[in-house]
This record gives structure tokens, sequence and C-alpha cells, in this order.
């Protein structure tokens, strides 16, 4: 193999998928990436037997051909190169030869033969959808997946394609994400299916903001490609719980309060809530929503924000950290609260098709 490429189109590449190069492995391929250079382009790809990422970048191909080399070594190595122009010659002994200006490198790969390949998508599942679409789902919601492995369904993103609709959704248990969008794919194509958390981030880093993302999915894998990018990953078995069962059926209360105004008054009293007391309390009466925590420690915060409401006074408390999650991420000034009473569910609502059930918790 033999190769030209330049320096900071292949750094972009090997930032894409460094993230899936494993760390700790008692399998040495897992720590190289794939070189696998054709007529006019080299793919690099990593995995950690979970996720695998490709991407293409286009080179100067003298010599078609393929290898492995260590991959956060070459990417310290590419980083330092003093010019733009990369070298890159490959032995038969897989013993790689890098040149760059004045700089000269020999780097001992492994066999192409040893790196596992990508499994095959024949006869599966196949959607369709565009990437700032699918970018914006998952950005809204994936933040309330768990963290917890005893529920380890919970600790991904499910993908639910039903109805014509896809529904990604989220959860911990104490708060719940929903983002819909109408999407067409072929009759008999409806299913579940659960994306780790790492395969998630994968997706977020990129997702672009135009073209379409292909979705391919078996049983227990499934595979995006987009661009010059292919991500594959298995899927989480089990069982997701039926998220529909948490909305509440209806509310008292339907309040519209300034998005960011209450995103920076969340952000400030939250300062003085700490582990024992994490929580904020939010007091509804005439035109006024007052925001305010206290801690026996540290003291206590208030804030007021103007808004247009008539009705009795009331107050529920939630995490701060919960309630501030969606209202980051959500594009619209306003939002819309939904509340009935201090013991049952809140709901944060916006002109999107999107929804987030948030349990209050007990202050007393």
């Amino acid at each position: 193999m033999k190769l030209k490429l330049s320096k900071d189109v292949v750094l972009e590449a090997l930032q894409k998928i460094q993230s899936v190069v494993s760390v700790r492995t008692t399998l040495p391929i897992l720590q190289n990436i794939l070189l696998k250079a054709d007529k006019e382009k080299v793919w690099l790809s990593a995995t950690d037997l979970e996720v695998s990422v490709r991407t293409g970048v286009p080179a100067e191909v003298v010599k078609p051909g393929a290898t492995t080399l260590p991959a956060r070594r070459i990417f310290s190595i590419f980083k330092e190169l003093p010019a733009n122009e990369i070298e890159i010659e490959v032995n038969d002994k897989d013993t790689a030869k890098i040149s760059c200006g004045s700089a000269n490198f020999e780097i001992i790969g492994i066999s192409e033969d040893e790196f596992p390949p990508l499994p095959k998508f024949d006869g599966g599942r196949s959607y369709s959808i565009e990437q700032n679409v699918f970018k914006i789902m998952l950005q809204s919601t994936s933040y309330a997946a768990s963290t917890d492995e005893s529920r380890y369904i919970l600790n991904g993103v499910l993908l639910s394609f039903k109805g014509d609709k896809l529904a990604v959704v989220a959860t911990d248990g104490r708060r719940m994400a929903l983002y819909e969008q109408e999407v067409e794919f072929p009759k008999g194509s409806e299913g579940d299916m659960v994306l780790p958390f790492k395969t998630v981030d994968e997706l977020l880093k990129t997702l672009k903001s135009e073209g379409t993302v292909k979705i391919q999915a078996t049983e227990n894998q499934v595979a995006f490609e987009f661009d010059d990018m292919l991500i594959v990953s298995k899927l989480i078995e089990g069982t997701y719980p039926n998220f529909r069962q948490v909305i509440p059926p209806q509310s008292e209360q339907r309040i519209a309060v300034e998005r960011e105004g209450l995103l920076t008054a969340l952000r400030r009293v939250s300062l003085i809530a700490n582990d024992k007391s994490n929580s904020v309390k939010l007091t509804f009466g005439k035109n006024k929503l007052e925001i305010s925590a206290t801690s026996q420690e540290v003291g206590s915060a208030r804030e007021d924000l103007d808004i247009k409401y008539t009705g009795k006074q009331f107050s529920i408390a939630f995490n701060p950290v919960f309630l501030m999650d969606p209202l980051r991420t959500l594009p619209k000034d306003e939002v819309f609260l939904e509340l009935t009473d201090d013991l049952s569910p809140g709901v944060v609502k916006s002109d999107v098709p999107f929804l987030y059930v948030l349990m209050p918790m007990r202050t007393s």
C-alpha cells in the first residue's frame, strides 16, 4: 500500500473514530485502526466489538492495500508532523513508513486479516431520515438516559418506528424525554431498537446539518450510514418499558414561561442546593413564578419571574438539573409547564413534537 494524503483531513477523520478505540483490552488488534486504500480514498475503521466506526478521506493512492496501525500512536505522530502532505508506504510485513517533510517514522502494524469484519445487513429493516432532524431528536432526549447499570435497558436510547412515526425516548425512571417525528418507512418495518449511549454519543459527534442518514437494522445490530461515515452498533437486548404509560393524561394548569429566563433563574438558584437537599421549589402566584432553594448548611436563594398566570397559588419542587436539561436543548423561546399538584408528575412541552415528564420531589 502506498498513498499521499492531507494531514488536516486525516487528523479530522481520526478524531471521529478515536473514541471507539479500546484503551484496555486483551486483544491488541482493538487498539489499532484499519487503513484500507482504494482508488481515490483511504478508509479508516475502529472498533471495540460493541461499536464500529468507519470514515473515508480523499487520498492520492499510488498502490491500493490495507493494514492496521496503533491508533493513538499514529494520531500523536500525525498531529506533530511538520508539513501538510503525508506519505504512507506499507510493506508486505505490515510495517508502515510515514514521511512528512524532514520527519520519517517506521511503525509496526498488524495484518488486516486480524481486524474484526463489519457485519452484513442483508434483509434487515431499513429507514431513512434527515441528519439534522435525527440529531435534534437525539440531543433533545439522550440526557435522560439512566447511568444505573442495574437497569441496563434504561442506559440506552429507544428508537421506536411505529405508525409512520419515529419516537426517540430516554428515561431513568425519574424523568422521561420523548421526541416524535413523522418518518416514511416500508410496511412491515415497524419495530423498536435500544441504542447504547456510546453509539448515541458517536452519532451526535458526527451527524451533520444536511443530508440523510440511512438506518439498517437486524434483531441485534444496527448501522447508520451518512456522507462518508458508517457507524455499526450492537443493540441493547431486552424490552423497553411502555413509556406512554407515564405520560399524564391531563393536567390542571398549563403555564407558559420564557425558556431562557427560567433556565437562567434555575441555574442561579440551584447554586444553593446541595446533595442532601438537591431541589428547587417553584411557587406559582398571580402573574408571578417564585423560584427558591434552601439549604441548612449553605443558606437560601430566591428569584422571581413574571408570567401570565391567574390560577390558584401552589408550589412544586423538582431536581434543578433534571428541570434544566430540556431547557438547554429546546430551540423555542417559550415552554409550557403542565402541572396538577405537588405530588403529580410535571410535563414540559414546547412548539416542537417534544414532551418531558418529570417526577416532583418531596420537600418535607
